[in-house]
């Protein structure tokens, strides 16, 4: 059977030992090399330790995972990089794919699901552990719209007006309206948008939310 060789980066012991065991007790598995940080890991690795994946924590002593993705992938270009992490905010996820990282797993991951992952990703996949997996897709996806927040037309003429510094009753004679039928789009609009005065909704406008 062809060995899956990893090197791990992690500075919690008790994490970095619980995945050695986990690996080193499968037969598919060897843990060729492990370092509490990114820096003491460049040190101890040579040219022919053999590594196709490299398991990496963000939150390191010294240089970051994040950091230390580029250095990896240098020394390591063949090695695939899978970050074991106990942040999930989309700003860390993205910024380690796009560094390199071809998998994002959460270390609340059961070890025999890693494990799996590791697998995967050996074949040539990617895996996200679900939750990070969704809030890559809600990222990345389209925005949700609430349709009842939508202007129509005639209330988006009115937003314009208002921004122009126009009066109601300008606005009115513009758009051969009454007045009172632009204070009725006033309301609505103030409903719309949550606010309370005209002030708010020519700010809404000017910072583009509507």
């Amino acid at each position: 059977m062809e060995k899956i060789h990893v090197g791990i980066i992690e500075d919690v012991s008790l994490v970095l030992e619980n995945l050695k065991i986990s690996l080193e007790s499968q037969p598919d598995f060897t843990v060729t090399l492990s370092a509490n940080s990114v820096e003491d890991f460049l040190v101890a690795l040579r040219k022919n330790t053999p590594i196709d994946i490299i398991v990496l924590d963000i939150g390191l002593p010294g240089m970051s995972g994040l950091e230390g993705i580029r250095y990896l992938r240098e020394r390591k270009p063949e090695a695939d990089i899978v970050m074991l992490t106990a942040y999930d905010d989309s700003d860390r996820i993205f910024k380690a794919l796009c560094a390199g990282a071809v998998s994002y797993i959460s270390k609340k991951t059961e070890l025999g699901v890693i494990r799996e992952a590791l697998r995967v990703v050996s074949r040539g996949g990617a895996y996200m552990s679900p939750g990070i997996a969704r809030k890559v897709i809600t990222h990345i996806g389209p925005k949700k719209i609430n349709k009842e927040s939508i202007l129509t037309p005639r209330q988006a003429q009115i937003v314009e007006g208002l921004v122009e510094g126009l009066s109601y009753k300008m606005i009115a004679d513009k758009y051969i309206i009454s007045v009172e039928t632009v204070r009725d789009h006033i309301k609505k609009i103030y409903k719309k948008l949550q606010v309370n005065s005209k002030a708010e909704v020519i700010r809404k406008k000017m910072d583009g939310e509507i």
